[in-house]
Order: structure tokens, then sequence, then C-alpha cells
């Protein structure tokens, strides 16, 4: 039987996406519990998958990446998990979601200048199985983060 999550585990994860290089000591200290047991908690998340990476929260815009992209695609069926694959593989693509609606696949990505997005566009637009393309530029970004408020749902967490 698979393992389940506590409410220790979901308070360990929000400490962890407030600063994911707190120390353990720094955890468990807030926590009220033993650093081994944060240690042990760490470990059995990211053995279940739940804790795949930790990672930095990069500005692009600081590196001159302004510009961001959403790209709506439509691929010939039987072809969008290679259309799919094609654009993971673009370095400038941060997303790439299967969806459904109007397109088979919305894209985000990042670029440095207009140049460098028109180029992106005509490549992907030119590859065998697309259909059709249509972008879609960010004005502002009102909220952008790849994390939820697990205060919030942390009994319905739990429950699972």
């Amino acid at each position: 039987m698979a393992e389940k999550l506590d409410s220790l585990d979901i308070k360990i994860l929000i400490e962890l996406q407030e600063d994911a290089r707190k120390s353990l000591r720094e955890i468990a200290e807030k926590l009220g519990v033993a650093e081994g047991t944060v240690y042990n908690r760490i470990n059995k998340l990211r053995k279940m998958g739940v804790l795949e990476r930790f990672i930095p929260i990069i500005d692009y815009s600081k590196l001159g990446f302004d510009l961001t992209a959403i790209i709506g695609i439509t691929a010939e069926g039987g072809h969008l998990i290679e259309v799919e694959e094609l654009l993971a593989k673009e370095p400038n693509v941060t997303a790439v979601y299967d969806v459904t609606g109007e397109f088979d696949v919305i894209t985000v990505a990042r670029f440095r200048s207009r140049s460098e997005l028109n180029s992106f566009i005509k490549r992907i637009a030119s590859l065998e199985h697309v259909k059709r393309t249509y972008t879609m530029l960010v004005l502002n970004v009102v909220k952008e983060t790849h994390s939820i408020d697990l205060s919030k749902f942390e009994e319905e967490v739990i429950k699972r």
C-alpha cells in the first residue's frame, strides 16, 4: 500500500516552498520535531515522487528574457506527441501542455527579442505536423508561481 501524507509532511513541504535552502535544523526547530525526523520525511517525500527537485526560482527578465509568449498549436492527428516532444526540447520553452479546446498544445516560452520570438514561431509553424499556431504576448504578470498554498488544502491532501 502506498504511503500516506500526514500533517507533518505538509508542514515540511510548506517550509520548503518558502525556501528550499532552509536547513533541516531550521525546519525542525520551527515545527518542533527532531532534525532526523525532517531528514527522514524529506527522503520519504522524494521516494514517493512528491518532491522531485530543489531548484531556484529565476527572474528571467533580469537575464534579458523580457518577452513571454503563450502559443496555441494545432497538430495533425496522430502526430501530437511527436510535436509536443519537439517543443519540449526547445531551449526557450518553459512549459508544454497537452490541452482540450481549440488547440492541441499550449506552449509557454521566453525570448530576449521580438526577432527571437519571430524566428521561433516561424520554425514551429513550419514543422511538418503543425497545422496552425496562435501566439499571445504577456503584457503584465499578475501571478506566476509553480506552487499552491498547501496550508489551505492540508486536510484534503492528507485524506488522499
